[in-house]
């Protein structure tokens, strides 16, 4: 209480609720049932976790009033800005705060700086400044607002802040569109408590009434509340959705210096050269590009380093990964030919694919490539298996070795590395003879990770039957041809 008995005009976040309570209050009262297990074919980028969304509040209010360990401040270079926020922060925090920010002398654009709270409830603000937005430079500003919040959240890391008040960083002044801007902020906020937010408790998103609508909508795409609303928010999720740590990635702008300039690629250690590729934003100027034309020329020439070729695969794949977020593959993925389900016995993921629910004559198959990569591009970043359904497929669903080349060859190199087998059920004499033919010509690496499963039995040894979601009419089939004995395991719905 403030004296006289005056209610405080604080707000301690503790009392707010979190992202997640109205949600599940929702469901409790409309008895949602769980996603089926084999509906989840598909995970996001970003999946549920009901860990992370325990500490994301989502506040309309006026982020000087919240009680918690820091709040941030969006100003400009020099710290005096004239915006509402920074105002309403100046009045609360009292005129100590001004002489403060005087020794600071200034904040460059993405930087953080940390000063007291004074007259707040918060303990500390932290100050930071949003980038100016013009279209033709939306690179840099991309990677200067990322900065911002990359750079507030590791400020607190290291002050071992428990909770901390974001206000909306671009401000109006600054002409960010605002939906942009939130996709930024979400993502980074993500990112950073997935990998560091062990101290973090609470990180509120403190809202005004005009930017609320946004934030409700952009929410569930980082932050998906259920696996039901995972898979709702998958096909809004951009086509960019930044690295690891959520920072924006450019590819035709990865850059690299040699260590010793003028002297040919093939001429340099070549250990150095497959060193990690940092992108802009992380090392500057960590490695410089070079003239790409030339590197086309060269390779057609075949004058190209290893190295250098990898680099270049690397591009062309980030390429095709982009397509694939951005291309809307609804009409591919109700095939239901591919999805993921559980685990082999060695505790790796395995993916199915279904042989008799892919029409190649009648799908665009260039858009069933953009499929194959938009849901295997996290799952090949571990250890996996793949299982193909052979069976009772036909001259309409074989897979012509051209499309399994180029998939092959498109395809990041974690594919190659991290498919640990490939369990070929149910195969024919013919089918037998192409794989062996395309596996010793073609793909050569392939060779040695296929297994041909005769029978339903024979692929339990290798992964538990509780563990895959099988097709009815490939139950039928194995119990036909094999014998009922694993004929009454339940079948996978909607399959």
């Amino acid at each position: 209480m403030d004296p006289l008995g005056a209610p405080s005009q604080f707000v301690d976040v503790d009392s707010l609720p979190g992202w997640a309570d109205a949600y599940e209050a929702k469901q409790l009262d409309s008895h949602q049932n769980p996603v089926e297990k084999a509906q989840l074919d598909v995970r996001s980028p970003f999946p549920y976790r009901k860990d992370i969304n325990a500490k994301i509040i989502l506040w309309k209010g006026n982020v000087a009033l919240l009680n918690c360990t820091a709040i941030v401040n969006t100003s400009n270079e020099s710290l005096t800005d004239k915006n509402p926020v920074s105002e309403s922060i100046f009045m609360h925090a009292g005129p100590d705060l001004r002489d403060e920010l005087q020794k600071l002398r200034g904040c460059r654009t993405g930087e953080a700086k940390l000063t007291k709270g004074f007259n707040l409830a918060a303990r500390f603000i932290i100050h930071t400044v949003g980038p100016k937005y013009k279209s033709r430079y939306r690179t840099a500003a991309e990677s200067s607002l990322y900065s911002c919040y990359r750079n507030v959240l590791q400020l607190a890391k290291e002050q071992a802040m428990c909770s901390v008040g974001f206000c909306v960083i671009n401000s109006l002044k600054r002409c960010y569109p605002l939906e942009d801007a939130t996709h930024i902020a979400l993502r980074t906020v993500r990112r950073f408590l997935e990998i560091h937010g062990a101290t973090l408790e609470k990180v509120v998103f403190a809202v005004s009434e005009l930017e609320e609508a946004t934030y409700q909508k952009l929410l569930p795409l980082y932050f998906p509340r259920s696996l039901e609303e995972e898979i709702q928010s998958l096909p809004y999720l951009p086509a960019d959705i930044g690295n690891a740590e959520g920072e924006p990635v450019v590819p035709e702008r990865q850059i690299r210096i040699t260590e010793k300039p003028g002297v040919p690629d093939d001429a340099s250690d070549e250990e150095g050269l497959e060193a990690d590729l940092s992108f802009i934003g992380s090392h500057a100027f960590a490695r410089m590009e070079g003239d790409v034309d030339k590197q086309r020329r060269l390779i057609l020439q075949g004058q190209l380093s290893e190295a250098a070729l990898q680099k270049q695969h690397q591009r062309n794949y980030n390429r095709w990964l982009c397509q694939a977020r951005a291309e809307d593959l609804s009409d591919i993925a109700s095939l239901k030919a591919l999805y993921q389900t559980g685990v082999d016995n060695c505790g790796r993921t395995v993916m199915v694919v279904v042989g008799r629910n892919i029409p190649v004559t009648l799908i665009d198959m260039e858009k069933a490539l953009l499929y194959f990569i938009h849901v295997m591009d996290h799952i090949a970043a571990k250890e996996y298996v793949l299982v193909y359904f052979h069976t009772l497929t036909n001259d309409y669903n074989q897979l012509d070795s051209n499309f399994l080349k180029k998939l092959y060859d498109v395809v990041d190199a974690k594919y190659k590395r991290n498919l640990k087998a490939l369990y070929f059920v149910h195969p024919t004499f013919r089918s037998k003879v192409s794989a062996w033919f395309f596996t010793t010509f073609t793909v050569s690496g392939l060779k040695d990770k296929i297994h041909y499963v005769e029978s339903l039995q024979q692929l339990f040894t290798a992964i538990p039957p509780e563990q895959i979601d099988l097709p009815p009419f490939v139950l039928e089939y194995d119990a036909r041809e094999n014998g009922p004995y694993y004929s009454s395991y339940p079948p996978s719905p909607d399959l």
